[in-house]
């Protein structure tokens, strides 16, 4: 028998990588809604991203046996919602909400892990009065009730830099504040969340002193797994910016057994069930303690290849087996290297690119370093700001996914690969700049 399987923004790392799973011969990918629709578009519409989706469904001649995707908001929405249509199997919205909405997830998890939790409240960015009603002491860090890859969040020192920020905060809030309000119209909220739009922000008191990991893993009958834990390193001085993953984690093995526990006790108080998620922490290494930062109800597109180079299948395997109702059939440690990481290829200035690698250089760096993959983000003549989903600090030029038999000499050939991707960014002139 052989699975159809619908992806929702299929694009070519993981069509590539989907080949890896195991039994792959069981399964039929199909994309549905292009990449275009669904991540890089300048406006999500997302009724009518739903009625696209189910349109194309329902001119597929053949059975409809699971709909997936690994992209954030808005298809992390998108797949509840289309599976509940098609009676597929999945979890509830109102599960899936209460860990995308930011202010919704805080309160679930203070009350079932309370000691992972700082300090929070939610506020309106367009109150005149804003910066009065924030009652947490600064420093502080403040985010959209919806948004991701750091959009629109900021590490904010004082008064005056919080009546900075909140004019950026006002002109851009909409894009993802939007469509999420349509999707909270599909769901029945509690009344104080429903006064909680996607147009306002959360601020929350500083956890990011210590070591930052993300547990990847899924729930399937009501029964937490564990597919892996990958370690996430910062900038030493912007620390909202990622540098790299790193997988297997190297936090030692009581911290990553404490998280799974903290983990099943929120998993539970939310009633996710039958999908992947992961959830990202911090720990703190002086007093070792465990902060939870978020939950995404989806597997990491970033770590799956770190996953394929180390137990030998991408997590997707997960993804797809337990969205079929089958025992996910990951593989462990059967893989061609001990260590992987993804590397993100940034820069901290704006400017115009003047020139990527070559089709040939990154040819020759997957062909040097067998199991290598490289992703280029941007085009000769562009400038740097016109990329979607960036941090507030930084530009990423690319990413490079590599693995190695040790760390150090995991670390050793990240550096080798880029010294062999050559790109040239001229700095902005001062009108355009302006």
């Amino acid at each position: 028998m052989t699975w159809n399987v619908f992806v929702i923004g299929f694009d070519e790392l993981s069509r590539r990588l989907l080949r890896h799973l195991e039994h792959a011969e069981d399964y039929a990918f199909h994309a549905l809604l292009s990449l275009d629709e669904v991540v890089q578009a300048d406006e999500f519409r997302f009724d009518r991203l739903v009625a696209d989706a189910l349109a194309e469904l329902r001119r597929f001649p053949g059975s409809v046996d699971a709909i997936v995707g690994y992209w954030d908001f808005p298809t992390s929405a998108l797949v509840p919602v289309l599976q509940q249509r098609l009676g597929l199997r999945g979890p509830s919205l109102e599960a899936v909400l209460k860990c995308e909405h930011k202010y919704w997830s805080r309160l679930e998890q203070k009350k079932s892990v309370p000691e992972c939790v700082p300090l929070f409240q939610a506020f309106d960015p367009f109150d005149e009065h804003a910066v009065e009603t924030i009652h947490i002491d600064y420093p502080f860090w403040i985010k959209p009730v919806k948004a991701h890859s750091s959009h629109l969040g900021f590490h904010v020192e004082d008064a005056r830099q919080l009546q900075e920020v909140l004019p950026l905060i006002r002109a851009g809030i909409g894009r993802f504040g939007n469509p999420f309000d349509e999707v909270t119209a599909h769901a029945d909220l509690p009344e104080e969340i429903a006064a909680v739009s996607g147009h306002h922000c959360i601020a929350e008191s500083i956890i990011s002193s210590g070591r930052q990991c993300t547990l990847e893993g899924y729930v399937q009958h009501g029964e937490v797994h564990l597919t892996g834990v990958v370690d996430s390193i910062r900038d030493a001085w912007h620390r909202s910016v990622l540098l790299r993953y790193e997988y297997p984690s190297r936090l030692p093995d009581p911290v990553q057994q404490d998280m799974l526990a903290i983990t099943r006790r929120i998993i539970a108080q939310i009633g996710y069930d039958d999908a992947p998620f992961n959830i990202e922490f911090y720990h703190d290494t002086q007093s070792d303690r465990l902060w939870l930062l978020e939950i995404n109800t989806r597997i990491s597109r970033s770590h799956a290849a770190l996953f394929q180079l180390v137990d030998g299948a991408p997590q997707f395997q997960v993804m797809v087996d337990v969205a079929l109702g089958i025992a996910p059939r990951m593989p462990h440690r059967e893989g061609p290297y001990a260590v992987a990481a993804k590397q993100m290829l940034r820069v901290f200035e704006d400017g115009i690119v003047c020139r990527v690698p070559s089709v040939e250089d990154i040819r020759r760096v997957e062909r040097v370093f067998p199991g290598t993959t490289v992703e280029i983000n941007v085009r000769e003549g562009m400038r740097l700001s016109e990329l979607l989903h960036q941090d507030s600090f930084s530009w990423e030029l690319g990413v490079l996914f590599t693995g190695a038999d040790t760390h150090d000499e995991l670390l050793a050939r990240i550096a080798r690969c880029v010294e062999m991707l050559p790109f040239d960014i001229a700095p902005l002139s001062d009108e355009e700049v302006s």
